[in-house]
């Protein structure tokens, strides 16, 4: 079984319990890039949890609805401020890091910035190029870069211009110039350069 494959696996079974609590969530990682690439391996993938009525927190919210389950494990490193769901059914496991919505990814999971993809919730191609970046001009990592520039590169005419930070993208093409194509045509697209 391929490692994409593993992940989606785990992700619609941590999906299926979100779904059962009324938890707004979406996945996101170089698994949505191996998905939409069809790519066999991949080895990242996050849950992006949306905060409750009352602002209860997203990570509270998580462990609540796998708490009973014997397929997952929580480990919460309340010092680094992560949350990590292990499940537990395959060997070996696999760990999803869930990440607060608003932080990483958009404040609001819903029809226009999640979408599903072999049933499962995936924030959108807008979406994901948005929080890629975000990561990318914190951590740098090719990883990230790689994504970034897939997406752009085959989905361009999908990305919402208004969801990608302007100046951020523009020194990302600086770095990254073979995606220079797919920028100059989502602002000529959007009516801009």
């Amino acid at each position: 079984m391929s490692e994409t494959r593993r992940l989606l696996d785990a992700a619609s079974a941590l999906s299926q319990v979100l779904q059962a609590c009324g938890i707004p969530h979406a996945f996101y990682g170089s698994v949505f890039t191996a998905v939409i690439a069809n790519a066999s391996q991949s080895d990242e993938i996050f849950c992006i949890v949306e905060g409750g009525q009352g602002q209860t927190h997203p990570f509270r919210r998580v462990r609540d609805a796998v708490g009973g389950s014997n397929d997952f494990a929580i480990t919460h490193s309340p010092w680094t401020n992560r949350l990590h769901v292990t499940w537990r059914r395959p060997i070996p496991a696999i760990e999803i890091e869930v990440l607060p919505a608003g932080e990483t990814g958009p404040r609001r999971l819903n029809s226009s910035t999640v979408t599903l993809v072999q049933g499962i919730p995936f924030l959108t191609i807008s979406e994901f190029v948005r929080a890629k970046l975000k990561t990318w001009m914190i951590r740098r990592s090719e990883k990230d870069a790689m994504d970034i520039s897939y997406a752009m590169s085959k989905y361009w005419n999908k990305v919402d211009i208004n969801r990608i930070p302007e100046q951020d993208m523009s020194f990302f093409v600086s770095r990254a110039p073979s995606i220079a194509p797919a920028w100059i045509a989502l602002q000529r697209k959007y009516g801009g350069t």
